[in-house]
């Protein structure tokens, strides 16, 4: 155990003991030689100021009139802790699309020098923590940056969205809900005032954001679920149906495992095939990831959904049965 860890390990056993705690208890709860307990129990009282009284014989422990009182200074964390806490930074890092890294860049290096005081020197290989983003978007800094204080501070936002579906562009003054990161991009759900309704937006399709002085109305969490978590994709809304996938035997080893929505129902067929039901809204999403698995998938229910699959199946095959342009 290295020292900041025992220091940390020190702190928390004295922190909890109703009586003086012997040393060759800690010892063996930190793992180290009985010089090494006297050293970290010296620098604890007399680098940190903690409140240690006791001596080698009876124990040590905290003072009770000061214990409540003493907090470790500082960020401590174990080497275990540090590390997850990288492999966080890098995720956020590398599946922001770049925006978050001018943000995030002075937290990566305390967590480096952390890592290096850790480590006494020795180099933490940070490139072996390996993010691949998948089919992320442009996204304007300036833009997120608004989006994301507007949130947190719980102000009003006015900004121009052009809809992807429409390429309309459109001024929309909104309260903000919630930031949501999906599949590699970022949304946020909001209040439109304008339209007196729940919605949800691209954050790359946000441009000439401003924060308002007005603050942002409140949506309960369940109502944000129920009318924007409650259906399958981002772009849900409330359920209309259940679609009910087939996926092959082979498919199904990956299929079972996977989350879907939350309210989704599974099970094995006898032939080694699995069923999958999910609420859904709109179906252009659900059809998208269901055609993924091309001829390991089968929409059996509900017969409009089938008929939508159908089409696009044909309209691909079509481009298929003439030369290329």
């Amino acid at each position: 155990m290295e020292r900041i860890e025992r220091i940390h390990a020190l702190h928390r056993i004295l922190t909890g003991a109703r009586y003086p705690v012997t040393v060759p208890r800690l010892q063996e709860e930190l793992e180290c030689s009985r010089a090494t307990v006297y050293r970290d129990l010296a620098y604890l009282r007399d680098q940190l100021m903690a409140p240690v009284i006791g001596n080698g014989e009876a124990g040590f422990r905290y003072d009770p009139e000061d214990s409540h009182r003493f907090e470790l200074p500082g960020l401590w964390l174990s080497s275990d802790e540090l590390h997850s806490l990288l492999a966080a930074q890098q995720l956020m890092l590398r599946s922001g699309g770049g925006v978050l890294a001018n943000a995030l860049a002075p937290l990566q290096q305390r967590i480096e020098k952390l890592l290096d005081d850790h480590a006494g020197g020795r180099r933490v290989p940070v490139e072996r923590v390996r993010v691949v983003a998948h089919r992320t978007r442009r996204l304007e800094e300036t833009a997120f940056r608004h989006v994301a204080t507007a949130v947190l501070d719980r102000r009003q936002l006015v900004f121009d969205y052009r809809a992807r579906s429409t390429d309309q562009l459109t001024r929309r003054t909104v309260s903000p809900q919630r930031l949501t990161h999906y599949r590699d991009n970022w949304y946020l759900d909001a209040f439109d005032h304008d339209r007196d309704a729940l919605r949800s937006f691209a954050v790359d399709r946000i441009s000439a954001a401003r924060q308002l002085e007005e603050v942002a109305s409140d949506v309960p969490n369940e109502e944000l679920d129920r009318q924007l978590a409650s259906s399958y994709g981002i772009f849900s809304g409330t359920p209309k149906g259940w679609a009910t996938i087939v996926f092959s035997a082979k498919a199904a080893r990956w299929v079972a495992d996977e989350h879907w929505h939350s309210q989704q129902e599974g099970r094995f067929l006898p032939d080694g095939r699995y069923e999958l039901k999910i609420p859904f809204s709109s179906g252009r999403e659900l059809l998208m990831d269901v055609l993924h698995y091309g001829s390991d998938a089968e929409i059996t229910a509900p017969p409009s959904l089938r008929e939508q699959a159908r089409a696009l199946l044909s309209l691909a095959i079509s481009n298929y049965d003439r030369d290329p342009v």
